[in-house]
């Protein structure tokens, strides 16, 4: 498992690096889409109830339309078309809904868990493109997902090695408070070497507020999943990813952390 997770990350961080520094932030929100739909494809396959209901399909394709749209409008940095498009999704589940509610007590809580799917994947995942679309915005986004990943690295092999005591075993059994304090403290790190080599003109404070803040919310989204997960009786989200599992796996950490390096940077950051 840990040959594969480092083979797996060799494999695709070039072409992260590369996405990133040098696609520009066209390409960037197209991966990003694609990511979504990804993401969205596998929380479906965790948390429709396909088995006690017959109307997931509708709320599936709606969500396919919705979830790249949420992007592009992240795109051209339109607040308004992202809460229409999220208002919109609603309405029209709703509408779905009423001719097959009859036939299929279940379709409330599908609609419900399309509707937060919606917020869930790619309304967080739109705050990557709007970060990255901002001012200094290749270095955010690298300077977040450096952060997110070092936290969830730093926290498996500290765990793995070390962890002792259980940190939310109700939800995933594995992960130990230990590896938690580890996960902080390399988000802690990787957080200085950034202030120190790119992001120079950061105070300090902020620096530390914000890694330590991008590290407890990516765990708490690492956790969310773990739950999404355990109440389906997944073990992975997919198996698109050798040793990570599915995209949603991957991502789930950053998922949480996205709105809030966002908040951050563009309210924080700028009122500081």
């Amino acid at each position: 498992m840990h040959l594969k997770r480092w083979i797996t990350a060799i494999v695709l961080l070039p072409f992260l690096i590369l996405l990133i520094y040098k696609g520009g932030s066209f390409l960037f929100a197209i991966v990003v889409s694609i990511i979504s739909l990804l993401a969205m494809w596998e929380y479906f396959r965790i948390v429709l109830n396909k088995a006690r209901s017959s109307s997931t399909f509708s709320f599936q394709l709606l969500a396919f339309i919705i979830c790249p749209a949420l992007i592009w409008a992240a795109y051209i940095n339109s607040l308004h078309v992202i809460l229409c498009l999220i208002t919109l999704n609603l309405i029209v589940s709703s509408l779905i809904s009423l001719p097959k509610f009859k036939s299929d007590s279940f379709i409330v809580e599908n609609i419900t868990k399309q509707n937060m799917g919606i917020i869930y994947i790619p309304l967080f995942l739109s705050c990557m493109v709007m970060i990255r679309n901002g001012t200094d915005g290749v270095i955010w986004i690298f300077f977040l997902l450096c952060i997110v990943f070092a936290g969830d690295t730093g926290a498996y092999y500290v765990g793995s090695y070390l962890g002792r005591h259980k940190l939310c075993p109700a939800v995933s059994p594995g992960k130990t408070i230990e590896g938690s304090i580890g996960g902080l403290a390399a988000n802690l790190g990787i957080g200085a070497l950034f202030k120190l080599f790119f992001l120079t003109s950061l105070p300090w404070g902020f620096c530390i507020l914000f890694s330590i803040t991008i590290g407890i919310v990516g765990q708490v989204g690492d956790l969310f999943e773990s739950e999404l997960k355990r109440s389906a009786d997944v073990k992975d989200s997919g198996v698109i990813l050798p040793g990570h599992g599915g995209v949603l796996d991957r991502i789930d950490a950053l998922l949480f952390a996205a709105p809030v390096a966002y908040f951050f940077k563009e309210y924080i950051l700028m009122n500081s």
